[in-house]
């Protein structure tokens, strides 16, 4: 693999950029051409937009290693089952090194093909006429090249709030075209802080938010996502007042109890923020998201990783998303408490759904643990979620209880949602896996290894080896 960073000024040489958005067909990808003749009209942006929207949906939606589930597979959420193709084992039994393949490589070479796309777009902006048209592209293309290197740094680098170390240690190359980042396609550059990274992220986002538009259609960034997503970074680089004041900028309602099912079968979009949408069974070129958990028919499933047995059992009875997330799964004569999340769209068993990037339950939860931290009333946010999702439920909860309430209610609802592995890692816990096993009452195989140390190098993915190859100013995590 070529190094992704040299690619920049290249990239335009082979193009192949296509609209990220079932409901956009009617657009046609970007396949080949000079970047400073072919941005010459706001349709021409926005395909090229779409396409760095693209890259993003390569690397959350893969198949067999996407974002939207290596995050719930490398943490406490589940256990491998073994009557499937233990596919991912490496990640869940921590044995991964640079050259593993898979996630690894596939998140920084598809998470900077969205910057160098973000980044052309950027560099031919003014070849716009000033206005709200050209202000919606350049807020997108600003967040989009935000939020791909917030998901670099997070997986390959250390988060703020882990340890007292993280700002000063390596983060990635942030790469800006207003800087002269792009102007050099052989360039070797080298690793920037954690600090510096989120310095820029924040930047980018607060920059997008005064520009975006309120509504770009499904699929895309707008006013809400990039508030949502400053929402998140906010909380990651422990800024709590502006985590606060960012959730309140997102006007989007909670989804209710009822609406989940549909929300996960892509009946309805209750509650969704930001999603990358899937070319779904209307489709032939989707990915098949939900195979990252299993792959099902309808008779059978065949479970790639199911519920860890301490942490279904610790969802109340009166949780009304228990029925919504688990079922009873059969395979080889073993029952197991599979994961429904993403079986399919509606009367679909083929994990061909839509990736829900960020929910309006996710903004909430930021809120609730940054009031919490500001020693503000984190309780009544909390609440506001519960009301939704409980027959009933005891609250009152204060101090440890709190938060403890806090962070297993984000537990419970953004499983399997790509969330609980970047969540133990920034509030620097260690990964607690149950020893029971992985069948249905807890009997069958454990895992290989129920712990991982809060201050494990393996919280860092190792830089690909063909990066470090490429560069010799690329420096590799400690520990690999």
């Amino acid at each position: 693999m070529k190094n992704n960073i040299k690619l920049l000024v290249l990239l335009f040489s082979f193009g192949f950029f296509m609209s990220c958005d079932d409901e956009l067909n009617d657009l046609q990808p970007f396949v080949e051409g000079n970047p400073e003749t072919f941005f010459n009209s706001v349709s021409a942006f926005q395909n090229g937009v779409d396409g760095a929207y693209r890259q993003l949906w390569n690397y959350y939606s893969s198949t067999g290693s996407g974002l939207q589930g290596i995050p719930d597979i490398l943490s406490d959420n589940v256990i491998i089952a073994q009557t499937g193709r233990r596919s991912n084992q490496d990640y869940f039994n921590y044995r991964y090194v640079a050259g593993t393949g898979g996630a690894i490589d596939l998140y920084w070479s598809e998470a900077y093909e969205a910057v160098n796309v973000a980044n052309l777009v950027i560099a031919q902006i003014d070849n716009l006429g000033d206005g709200d048209e050209k202000n919606n592209i350049l807020g997108q293309a600003l967040a989009i090249r935000a939020w791909a290197h917030f998901d670099l740094v997070r997986v390959y680098g250390k988060i703020p709030t882990q340890s007292a170390d993280a700002n000063a240690s390596l983060g990635v190359v942030y790469i800006k075209v207003e800087d002269g980042d792009t102007e050099d396609p052989f360039a070797e550059p080298v690793r920037e802080t954690v600090a510096s990274n989120y310095a820029e992220i924040i930047g980018d986002l607060e920059r997008a938010s005064q520009l975006i538009g309120a509504d770009n259609g499904q699929g895309k960034l707008n006013t809400d996502g990039v508030y949502a997503l400053l929402s998140r970074v906010y909380l990651y680089n422990g800024e709590y007042q502006k985590v606060i004041d960012a959730a309140d900028e997102v006007s989007v309602p909670l989804a209710t109890a009822e609406e989940l099912e549909g929300l996960y079968t892509d009946a309805n979009e209750a509650g969704i923020v930001v999603k990358l949408a899937i070319n779904t069974s209307s489709e032939s070129n989707g990915n098949n998201v939900g195979v990252l958990y299993s792959q099902s028919n309808a008779t059978s499933t065949i479970s790639e990783y199911v519920f860890d047995f301490d942490f279904i059992n610790s969802i109340d009875e009166d949780d009304l998303r228990k029925d919504v997330i688990s079922f009873v799964g059969l395979n080889q004569d073993n029952q197991y408490n599979a994961i429904s999340k993403f079986l399919g769209e509606t009367g679909q068993v083929n994990g061909r759904v839509d990736v829900k990037v960020m929910r309006a339950a996710e903004v909430l939860l930021n809120k609730a643990e940054a009031q919490f931290e500001l020693g503000q009333d984190a309780l009544s946010t909390l609440n506001e979620l519960r009301d939704l999702r409980y027959v009933a439920y005891d609250g009152g909860e204060a101090g440890q209880d709190l938060e403890d309430a806090i962070q297993f209610e984000r537990r419970v609802e953004l499983s399997f949602e790509g969330h609980r592995f970047f969540d133990l890692k920034r509030r620097g816990e260690p990964v607690m896996r149950s020893t029971m096993g992985d069948i249905i009452d807890g009997t069958g195989t454990p895992p290989d290894f129920p712990t991982l140390a809060a201050d494990n190098f393996r919280f860092q993915l190792p830089i690909p080896i063909a990066e470090i190859n490429a560069n010799q100013n690329m420096v590799q995590n400690p520990g690999y």
